[in-house]
């Protein structure tokens, strides 16, 4: 019978169809989440007896393909299976995900002529995935009460061994079919949410990282003035889910309430129909944050996200506002280690560096030698030290070794995170002072710096994405991101 090898998986049906697919993982799942929601309505109502386990599980794909099935020529990037054998995941929020499963469904099925079979799982759906408040204001006897009733979520099932090419397969169980399980997912969906204070359906293909308020002070006048004057974006989306909506297409008034205070990374959303927008988050100082946001941000699977910040110049020909495009980085931002080995080096994406340095031409007007003068390219050091100047002595001597061009302290980690998730990835900084030369970054120096390159340099960073989309976004995942057992979902 077919599925027998997927493990303890029930109700499994075959589908050749990727409509008819997406539409049973829906019904399993909102299925599954009622049924939470209405015994969690009973435990409100005081009904804290324990009843048999909730039926509650997860959706789950698999596929079994053959030797005779695998993809033998002009291999794609992702959407097909390296290895014979069972391969299955978990699902969660196909409100969220059904584009994203119907998609890697289809190749799955046109690459390996063998169909997917969808279940459900055994794997229960935690409670706060489902309803967010469940656990709030609760004494430890409620909680003790709630967790015999309840499925409440477990960290050691949590993890990005997958991703980071550690898992190994239990003898019995399929192989991973994608990097992330649903529990992973809706653990990254939940903190997404608390970290950048928008709700995960607004996020958009294109993500742009940048450090400072003055690029989200101009994205928001940009954003802005797109929906009131374009047709491009259905909507503008800022911290509190505020929607903005564009009236050529939609006749509903601005909607949500500005949150009373920022959370720590603030996203803004230019929300496309197609979900090929672009979203723009200020992650602050620091390697910490940009690891944080983008381990949560990977889960939405985006099609590329840049860095567009400031560093320190670490040569002496560079000036205040030139550029900086990155073909290398000097990890030494220590967030990653345990994850992604300092061993392991980070290729550019030839699509994005080209890309990036077209959009710099056609922002500047730059030509000729001067493109060459003042958008160097190179090596960024990456420090999670921002006091680093304080070791100048060692430190001269290690740039000097690495030719290392600039420095900052979030450009790697974000690269890194990009390599390590699949997403491509690219960063573009502009020289906002040179340390190691005497021109730091002092009140007046930095004020006139501001109001010369930040709003040349957003428009550099959006004028990329623009390029990017027209491109074909199939052309931005490149093979060299994927690895030898590389799970099939993109």
């Amino acid at each position: 019978m077919p599925g027998t090898r997927h493990g303890a998986v029930r109700d499994l049906r075959s589908f050749t169809d990727a409509h008819a697919a997406v539409a049973y993982i829906t019904e399993l799942y909102e299925g599954a989440v009622g049924r939470i929601r209405q015994r969690y309505q009973q435990f409100v109502a005081g009904n804290h007896t324990a009843q048999p386990t909730l039926d509650a599980c997860y959706p789950y794909i698999g596929i079994e393909v053959g030797v005779e099935h695998l993809v033998t020529v002009a291999r794609p990037a992702y959407g097909s299976l390296r290895n014979p054998g069972v391969h299955g995941t978990t699902l969660t929020r196909p409100d969220l995900f059904a584009g994203y499963y119907r998609e890697q469904i289809e190749l799955l099925l046109k690459h390996h002529r063998v169909p997917v079979q969808i279940g459900v799982s055994r794997q229960a759906i935690p409670l706060p995935f489902v309803i967010e408040e469940a656990t709030a204001d609760l004494d430890r006897e409620q909680l003790r009460a709630m967790e015999s009733v309840f499925y409440l979520p477990n960290l050691g099932q949590i993890d990005d061994a997958i991703a980071n090419g550690t898992y190994r397969t239990p003898s019995g169980h399929p192989y991973p079919l994608a990097l992330f399980p649903a529990q992973r997912a809706d653990l990254a969906l939940q903190r997404l949410y608390h970290y950048t204070g928008t709700d995960p359906s607004h996020f958009q293909g294109f993500v742009l990282f940048t450090n400072y308020q003055r690029y989200v002070d101009d994205f928001i006048a940009y954003g802005r003035q797109q929906v009131e004057q374009g047709c491009e974006y259905a909507a503008f989306v800022e911290p509190g889910d505020v929607i903005t909506p564009n009236p050529r297409f939609s006749q509903g008034r601005a909607r949500g309430r500005p949150a009373a205070h920022l959370p720590p990374m603030p996203a803004y959303h230019l929300v496309s129909e197609d979900r090929l927008g672009i979203t723009l988050i200020n992650i602050g100082f620091g390697p910490s944050n940009a690891k944080t946001v983008t381990d949560h941000l990977a889960v939405l699977r985006p099609h590329g996200w840049l860095m567009v910040g400031h560093c320190g110049g670490l040569r002496r020909s560079q000036q205040l506002g030139d550029y900086v495009l990155a073909h290398a980085y000097i990890r030494e931002d220590h967030v990653l280690d345990q994850d992604l080995p300092l061993w392991v080096p980070l290729p550019t994406i030839a699509e994005v560096q080209v890309a990036l340095q077209s959009a710099v031409v056609q922002i500047t007007g730059l030509t000729g030698v001067d493109v060459k003068t003042r958008l160097r390219t190179g090596t960024v050091a990456t420090t999670d030290n921002r006091n680093w100047e304080f070791r100048y002595e060692e430190l001269y001597e290690r740039f000097s070794q690495s030719r290392a061009i600039a420095v900052d302290m979030e450009s790697a980690t974000i690269a890194a995170n990009g390599f390590r998730l699949r997403v491509p990835y690219g960063t573009l900084l502009c020289v906002s002072d040179k340390p190691m030369h005497g021109e730091l970054k002092l009140r007046s120096m930095a004020n006139a710096f501001y109001r010369t390159r930040i709003n040349q340099h957003l428009s550099i960073g959006l004028e990329t994405i623009r390029i990017l989309k027209e491109g074909g976004v199939d052309a931005l995942h490149s093979r060299k991101l994927r690895s030898f057992d590389e799970p099939a979902f993109r």
